[in-house]
């Protein structure tokens, strides 16, 4: 083998190894946050789900199937905080300020983002980690096997209960910048790994106290928001697949 075919397989093992390093990491990072964190804020959820089931009728349990590395299918899970069945209403997939859908519960657990705390244990169970993209609706690009490089990419690791995208911008951003701002951390992570993690979870939190960035934003306001949705429902999978 040539001297510089050698150095290039030196470099190459080096940098699997680093990976591997830091994902064994990661990890062990999501399974001892996430068990610390079920147990620290049991009471918290305890409250969170007797609140929701004296609100409106439904189950206190939101289950989605979403996907998540390599488009594996899993049931997150959510507080539920809209009314049943909300996705067959008015703006679907879509969550507009001022949804008719939201229930009182639901617009409190959300400006908190305590909604999102039963991820803690899809997290638990590896189906998530803390920081990934966040994990899409089976149908909200189109069809996984089709999905464009530039989409396709952000499945090359774990969902995450938030993520680089989040950070800069959580639900304001339209997904085409967050396909982006998902690729980009997937190559940050391989050169940083873990400490970009952290740096991403310190944003979170930041985030989280001041409330930023819940609701998406509407194209074109003139439209009601079933069709603001329904618009940009297509331009999202045109986008994925062109």
């Amino acid at each position: 083998m040539k001297s510089e075919e050698l150095a290039a397989a030196e470099v190459g093992f080096a940098a699997a190894g680093w990976r591997a390093v830091n994902d064994l990491v990661k990890r062990g990072f999501d399974i001892l946050a996430s068990a610390i964190a079920l147990v620290a804020l049991s009471p918290v959820l305890l409250v969170c789900a007797i609140w929701i089931k004296h609100d409106s009728e439904g189950p206190v349990i939101f289950r989605q199937d979403r996907l998540t590395k390599n488009g594996r299918v899993f049931q997150m899970l959510k507080f539920r905080s809209m009314v049943q069945d909300a996705e067959k209403q008015g703006a679907g997939l879509f969550n507009y300020e001022g949804d008719p859908r939201v229930t009182r519960s639901g617009r409190f657990l959300r400006d908190h983002s305590l909604d999102e705390l039963p991820q803690l244990l899809n997290i638990l169970r590896g189906d998530m980690s803390v920081v990934g993209p966040r994990p899409c609706v089976v149908y909200e690009l189109g069809d996984y096997a089709t999905l464009n490089r530039r989409f396709k990419k952000r499945f090359e690791v774990t969902a995450g209960l938030t993520g680089y995208a989040q950070v800069q911008g959580r639900n304001e951003l339209p997904w085409d910048e967050k396909a982006d701002l998902d690729a980009r951390y997937i190559d940050l992570y391989r050169r940083w790994g873990v400490a970009l993690d952290a740096y991403i979870i310190l944003k979170t939190v930041v985030g989280v106290f001041r409330h930023k960035d819940i609701y998406e934003n509407k194209a074109d306001d003139t439209l009601s928001d079933a069709e603001a949705a329904e618009q940009e429902q297509r331009r999202i999978i045109e986008m994925a697949h062109e």
